[in-house]
C-alpha cells in the first residue's frame, strides 16, 4: 500500500503539477488587452491590427503602454484625420514584426 502512495505520489509531480497554475500573472507579465505584436499603427482614438482591422483602445493604460514602445508607429490624432483611414500600405515595418 504504501508503494502504491509513494508511486501515486511521483506520478503526480511528474504529470499532474504541470496542470497547476505556475504563480500569478503581474502586470509585467501580461500585454493589456492586445496582443501587442498584432499591432500595425496605433492612433488616440485606438489601433488597426495586421489583418486591417479597426480596434478602439479598452483604457488609456492600454494605448499609453503601446505608445511608450512603438513611437515610430503611433500617431497622436484621430485615425479618421488621415488618408485610407490611417491605415499606410507603404509602410513596410509593421510587416517584418
Amino acid at each position: 500500500m504504501r508503494h502504491a502512495v509513494k508511486i501515486a505520489l511521483v506520478a503526480f509531480a511528474l504529470t499532474g503539477a504541470a496542470l497547476l497554475p505556475n504563480g500569478t500573472a503581474t502586470a509585467a507579465d501580461v500585454t493589456v488587452g492586445v496582443n501587442s505584436g498584432s499591432i500595425a499603427f496605433g492612433y488616440s482614438d485606438g489601433y488597426w491590427d495586421r489583418d486591417h482591422a479597426w480596434h478602439n483602445w479598452r483604457n488609456e493604460q492600454e494605448a499609453s503602454r503601446w505608445r511608450e514602445g512603438n513611437r515610430e508607429h503611433y500617431f497622436d490624432r484621430k485615425h479618421a484625420e488621415e488618408r485610407n483611414e490611417g491605415w499606410r500600405d507603404d509602410d513596410r515595418y509593421w510587416q517584418r514584426r
